[in-house]
């Protein structure tokens, strides 16, 4: 079988579906490995890398792709990369299921059977595979460090013969992946911290790492079967907005996580709160791609809001793509490995596989997304 691994072609993408140590895995399955030349230079792996880890590197597209049973990739294909790939082959990457449609009717349409790894459910035997999760730790950290550099004043606290600086007080809402990585590296830098999330039972894990846990009282479940975070009702969203608005005003960096996969992000910060905190400091919504927690947050772009600086990053992975890439791709090839059995044939009816399945057979498996099809206005 041919592991076939595809440059990215959307603008600022950084990552690779495949780093040289990673070929490992597939090799030691008698697999052969492809690369297409140059997909690893962005993220620091030359192409003499690969060679040397015995992955075939392959200038032509078209030639890479011929006989290759599976694709992987980061972003989902373009249109015209779908047209490229041969019928039946098997591409895994992350889909974006739960967004606009296009690009997975035109999966199903080619007779392409894809797998959406955004998708792997949070169960023991998949966390290995947990592309979510893996990524969520690089944003998260990335954040701090973008919020640090936007600030106007230092993290920790420092004696100096000029006198003693206070550290800086940093909140995190949301204490996910993202929000937990957020919280060890704040507190790695020296400012206070203090983490709110809905979902009571991460209190001993943000207090493990040093920060203060910001509690509302919610009467109704705060957590789906699926581990993440439910939409509130009206009432206990207005609740929550006021715990936040109570701490928000003396914090000097804020990192926003908070998002329901298949909606929008809920909002967590009014323009009215980001008007009661201190010129110099920064709110880094890390929401921003599915609406953002904040109201002044803009997609893609860094605003001033009365001297406080909102950002808005989209796709932090791609910023540090070494080691995203480097965690990426051991996801990938995990799944892989588990997704063929020994016959190198594909159990649809097994459980990560069926609850990853989004196109196969030239349609639309998966029942998410076929509900989203049909509940959308023609």
């Amino acid at each position: 079988m041919t592991i076939a691994i595809m440059a990215e072609s959307l603008p600022g993408e950084r990552r690779v579906g495949l780093v040289p140590e990673a070929a490992r895995y597939y090799l030691k399955r008698g697999w052969s490995v492809r690369v297409e030349g140059g997909a690893g230079v962005g993220a620091s792996f030359p192409d003499a890398d690969y060679e040397a880890a015995g992955v075939s590197v392959v200038a032509d597209r078209q030639a890479l792709l011929d006989g290759a049973r599976v694709v992987l990739k980061v972003q989902p294909p373009s249109l015209e990369e779908v047209a490229a790939l041969p019928p039946g082959t098997v591409l895994v990457c992350q889909l974006n299921p739960l967004g606009p449609t296009e690009v997975i009717e035109a999966l199903a349409d080619r007779g392409i059977t894809s797998f959406a790894v955004e998708l792997i459910p949070r169960i023991t035997r998949a966390q290995k595979m947990d592309v979510l999760s893996s990524q969520a730790t690089v944003a998260g950290y990335k954040a701090v460090l973008l919020g640090a550099n936007a600030m106007t004043r230092f993290l920790p606290m420092l004696t100096t013969a000029a006198g003693t600086v206070r550290p800086a007080k940093a909140l995190i809402l949301g204490a996910g992946v993202a929000g937990l990585q957020a919280i060890a590296t704040a507190r790695r830098l020296g400012a206070v911290v203090s983490a709110f999330d809905i979902r009571p039972a991460v209190r001993e894990q943000v207090e493990s790492l040093g920060a203060k846990f910001l509690e509302a009282t919610l009467e109704e479940g705060s957590e789906d079967e699926g581990g993440y975070a439910r939409a509130l009702s009206e009432e206990q969203h207005q609740r929550e907005l006021e715990l936040i608005a109570d701490n928000i005003r003396d914090q000097d960096l804020v990192i926003t996580t908070a998002q329901i996969p298949g909606k929008p992000a809920p909002v967590l910060i009014t323009e009215e709160m980001v008007s009661t905190m201190r010129p110099g400091s920064a709110i880094v919504d890390l929401a921003s791609e599915s609406g953002g927690n904040c109201e002044a947050t803009v997609a893609g772009q860094s605003v001033d809001q009365g001297g406080v600086t909102v950002m808005g990053p989209t796709n932090l992975p791609a910023e540090l793509p070494f080691h995203a890439s480097q965690m990426y791709a051991r996801n990938l090839a995990s799944f892989v490995d588990d997704l063929f059995d020994s016959e190198e044939a594909i159990d649809f009816e097994e459980e990560i596989t069926a609850a990853t399945c989004v196109t196969h057979g030239g349609e639309i498996t998966n029942e998410r997304v076929r509900a989203k099809l049909a509940s959308a206005p023609e």
